[in-house]
């Protein structure tokens, strides 16, 4: 079950697609503190500009699917501060305390006419069992729901609960990974606290997962507290070390979801940079192999062609020997000493399951990165061809 003391709706408003839902809202009626963390591209949408500054104190989650808002000019922040104000007088709050989110085409103003005429529905909506519900209304190529929940047991006072949604499916890759997330918590967590175990946990997560290697203009993930579990976690102690276990567990699931389901994918893929000489080169070895062209269509293919991830290293900008690399495909010794192994047959059987790891040792020092990463399949290239018609 989700936490206590929050309320989620979803109805189809028709924003760009009749009958689909296509707009959310979450509201904290017992607020404790709320955190949030955003993209980092410096093209920011309407509706982060909105909810950067009010993320501290934001207690209801407006967002939309169909429109992104994001270069949009004054026009998009009038249509954000139009949809907070009619949303704060539904729900009977300041729209200080509504954060907004938006995802669809970049460009696209908000079909305010639709999103205003249905908030009244999407207020009335509300209830303890709306959160699935929510989880289908941001999606936009999303093929599945992305959601996932942890019970909190503690050494005493009353059990708690974490749930998350997430959405995406393009346009990923790090700084943060782009997405729209929205977490939920029960406990009573101190708002410093809140924002610090997000913004690490997002480092741990949702930063290590790369799609595409783009990065969207609409990238937010809040984090609200309701306190209404009675169980409260400080800094330091017993709680705060499993609050922080279960959010961090809740975000990587989150996270494998969004590269499970990246556009188009067939295969979900780790990559494990280990022996790299400082964590910057383990990093960008990583990351590099990850968002490799060649690779990921090698990993669609299932062709065991180990030379097009030597290649993708030696270009990352971390430095080693290739002499001492040493590659393994789930547990099959692929590559070492930087040559072939003779297990190309093996290494084909792996590539051909849905999910797998790929450990490479660079033999240069102590470091390690790990990325999440799917592969690139005809669909990817149909999705984005059309995705404005």
């Amino acid at each position: 079950m989700p936490p206590k003391g929050f309320r989620a709706g979803a109805v189809a408003a028709g924003l760009k697609y009749p009958d689909r839902l296509d707009l959310g809202l979450i509201v904290c009626d017992t607020f404790q503190a709320s955190a949030g963390v955003f993209t980092q591209n410096i093209c920011q949408a309407a509706p982060v500009l909105w909810s950067r500054p009010r993320v501290g104190k934001g207690r209801a989650v407006l967002v939309n699917s169909g429109q992104a808002n994001a270069q949009t000019g004054a026009d998009g922040l009038s249509d954000c501060l139009r949809s907070a104000e009619l949303a704060a007088k539904l729900l009977g709050l300041d729209p200080q305390e509504v954060l907004l989110a938006s995802t669809g085409v970049i460009g696209s103003r908000l079909n305010t006419a639709a999103l205003l005429a249905g908030l009244p529905r999407l207020s009335d909506s509300l209830s303890d069992h709306g959160f699935d519900d929510f989880a289908k209304a941001i999606m936009t190529t999303d093929t599945v729901s992305k959601t996932a929940q942890f019970r909190l047991d503690f050494p005493s006072g009353p059990p708690a609960a974490i749930w998350g949604a997430a959405k995406g499916s393009g346009m990923i890759a790090p700084n943060m990974a782009t997405m729209l997330g929205f977490v939920l918590t029960d406990c009573a967590v101190e708002p410093k606290l809140l924002s610090e175990l997000l913004s690490r946990g997002t480092e741990a997560t949702f930063n290590r997962v790369t799609v595409d290697g783009d990065t969207s203009t609409n990238d937010s993930l809040f984090l609200l507290s309701s306190g209404a579990s009675g169980q409260t976690v400080i800094d330091g102690g017993k709680p705060a070390q499993i609050f922080e276990e279960a959010l961090f567990s809740v975000l990587d699931d989150l996270a494998r979801a969004l590269a499970r389901d990246g556009e188009g994918a067939t295969k979900l893929v780790e990559i494990v940079v280990e022996g790299a000489k400082t964590s910057e080169q383990a990093k960008m070895a990583a990351r590099t192999v990850a968002e490799s062209p060649l690779v990921k269509t090698a990993f669609f293919g299932g062709d065991a062609n180990w030379g097009r991830i030597l290649a993708a290293l030696g270009r990352s900008g971390a430095v080693f020997d290739p002499y001492q690399v040493n590659i393994d495909l789930g547990n099959i010794p692929w590559v070492r000493q930087g040559r072939d192994n003779g297990k190309d047959a093996q290494a084909t059987e792996v590539m051909g399951r849905r999910e797998y790891r790929l450990t490479i040792s660079l033999g240069a020092g102590e470091a390690s990165h790990s990325m999440l990463t799917c592969d690139f399949s005809h669909d990817y290239v149909t999705i984005n061809g059309s995705y404005r018609s």
